[in-house]
């Protein structure tokens, strides 16, 4: 949505300060396989440094084509995150937010389609005068060019890029060059992390670190020596294992981290810290000393998640249940919420695809909230529609998100407004009851990816209404995904008939938010307020969802005593 680069920084900047800072650059890449967590790693940094005063944004390099993750089948790619400009990203800015509080925009999220489409509309336009464009230098300066892009308005202190992939992919080799050509062109204001798999082979009782050296020579091979090595393990690692693996990798043994499996992962910040991540970045960076990371707030939820003893039990109901990372902020905001409320989170998926009215009781008697998951397609809508009726009719605590909440008022449409066949033109194209319609910007667009309405909207709350009361303010901004939208047409039949529209957009009248008074809480949202969950500000409408479930449990518990 922004294109214009000056734009595009200020945006990112969420963590500012006035004084112009020489800005360090940490890189960390990944070995051996893939999904060893260098999100996680990345995300738990960012943390402590923030925690000691730093100023730090943290960015992600993917070496897919795609432009972005906007068109990419969750199957494939788990979430797509989006962020407050509207970019489409990966679901590690998720991670990144959840961590750090920190707003991130399309600057802290590249693709290889990105620099590919840029160095090649630069190509067009003449910029490399008539030069023939290759791999080194043009991709790989293009690729720095983006490396530095928020180091360059100097306002961190750190710049954190995850390199996404695995060392030894074809596809990482133009980064891992440019992270090469950068060591050498910063000095000690750049740094590598390389994290690593020390597997467990069971039938030897053996912890084998073979597999580390490789993958610290494949990132020798290529120039780019790491000065941090993080071990990710099952099982802990002996003192003597880890200056093994310090003297073949040319490493300080003090710079050797285990990352040992957690209850949680937001464990891994106070795991790093005991082991010196933060003080050995600030060190090797020459960077001046803060004081020590103040974790009390972060200490605070640690504790209530660890000691929460009581459950409740959510349901999530979504066609895309095989791949929990589909849902990833959504099942993160709901524990956050959960903790906060001293409550441990029982998540039960249910695939929307095998609801019926036979088996939805089943299903959902025993949960004390529902959500209806957001999503695209018409494959398992029909199982949301039954289980939202079934929710109604027994007033269960509801949640709809986005397509859920679309789905909310098709059923309400169907079962309360006897609008037979009622439905979104996403579904039937030629329903005569279009509830649920493309919006008007949106019918002259063919292509498909970052096209619908992206990005943060103001959404002003009824007041009175459970939204409102919710986060004590009657003008909220939340980010959005969707290219349908409620047909005002049907809107005052909907509201005599018991479904109010208590929130909208204050510019368009687009409604944002369908809620049922007359029920203990059922409220359907538009927009897709998981994207700013974080753990130390966990978003106020799923607090309420969770109260409401907890207080739902609590009833049930007395009427069946």
């Amino acid at each position: 949505m922004m294109e214009n680069p000056r734009k595009l920084i200020n945006f990112a900047c969420g963590f500012t300060k006035s004084r112009h800072v020489e800005t360090k650059y940490i890189f960390v890449t990944g070995g051996v396989v893939s999904s060893l967590g260098k999100g996680i790693i990345s995300s738990s940094l960012a943390r402590l440094l923030l925690s000691r005063g730093y100023s730090v944004t943290i960015q992600k390099f993917d070496p897919y084509i795609n432009i972005d993750p906007g068109t990419l089948n969750p199957y494939e790619h788990g979430e797509c995150y989006v962020t407050d400009d509207g970019h489409e990203a990966d679901l590690d800015l998720g991670h990144y937010e959840r961590f750090t509080d920190i707003h991130t925009s399309r600057a802290n999220n590249v693709t290889t389609g990105r620099v590919y489409q840029s160095v090649i509309n630069k190509e067009r336009h003449g910029d490399y005068l008539g030069k023939t464009v290759q791999i080194v230098p043009h991709i790989t300066d293009e690729i720095k060019r983006d490396v530095k892009l928020l180091g360059n308005t100097g306002k961190y202190d750190f710049v954190i890029t995850e390199i996404g992939g695995t060392v030894g992919d074809i596809e990482s080799t133009p980064y891992l060059e440019a992270v090469r050509q950068l060591r050498w062109e910063l000095g000690r204001s750049a740094l590598c992390i390389h994290l690593t798999y020390v597997p467990y082979i069971r039938a030897a009782k053996e912890l084998k670190t073979k597999p580390t050296q490789h993958s610290v020579k494949l990132l020798q091979s290529v120039g780019i020596q790491p000065d941090i090595l993080v071990l990710r393990t099952e099982k802990e690692i002996p003192p003597a294992m880890r200056r093994k693996v310090a003297q073949f990798c040319n490493v300080r043994p003090e710079a050797v981290i285990q990352s040992i499996d957690a209850p949680s992962i937001y464990e891994v910040p106070l795991m790093m810290h005991e082991q010196g991540l933060d003080s050995l970045v600030v060190e090797m960076t020459g960077t001046e000393k803060h004081s020590e990371p103040d974790l009390t707030a972060w200490n605070h939820f640690l504790h209530k998640l660890e000691n929460a003893r009581e459950t409740v039990n959510i349901a999530l109901v979504g066609k895309y249940v095989e791949l929990q990372d589909a849902y990833k902020s959504i099942s993160e905001s709901l524990m956050q919420a959960a903790t906060y409320c001293d409550r441990r989170l029982n998540l039960v998926y249910v695939h929307s695809e095998k609801v019926t009215e036979a088996n939805v009781e089943e299903k959902l008697a025993g949960m004390d909230g529902v959500i209806i998951a957001p999503g695209f397609g018409q494959r398992g809508i029909e199982g949301k529609f039954t289980a939202l009726k079934w929710c109604r009719e027994h007033d269960i605590p509801t949640f709809g998100i986005c397509l859920g909440m679309q789905c909310m008022v098709i059923e309400f449409a169907r079962n309360v407004l006897g609008l037979e066949n009622a439905n979104s033109t996403e579904m039937d194209p030629g329903t005569r009851h279009n509830v649920i319609d493309l919006m008007e910007e949106q019918k002259s667009i063919s292509n498909m990816g970052g096209t619908m309405r992206l990005g943060a909207y103001e959404c002003r709350l009824k007041e009175g209404s459970i939204p409102a009361e919710a986060y004590g303010r009657e003008l909220v901004s939340e980010r959005h995904r969707h290219r349908f939208e409620f047909n005002e047409e049907f809107r005052s039949r909907f509201e005599e008939a018991g479904m109010e529209c208590v929130g909208e957009n204050p510019d368009t009248g687009l409604v944002e938010i369908v809620q049922i008074p007359s029920l203990t809480w059922f409220v359907g949202t538009q927009y897709h307020p998981e994207y700013k969950s974080t753990v130390l500000h966990p978003n106020p409408l799923f607090m309420s969802f969770i109260k409401a479930a907890i207080a739902y449990s609590e009833k049930k518990g007395k009427a069946d005593a």
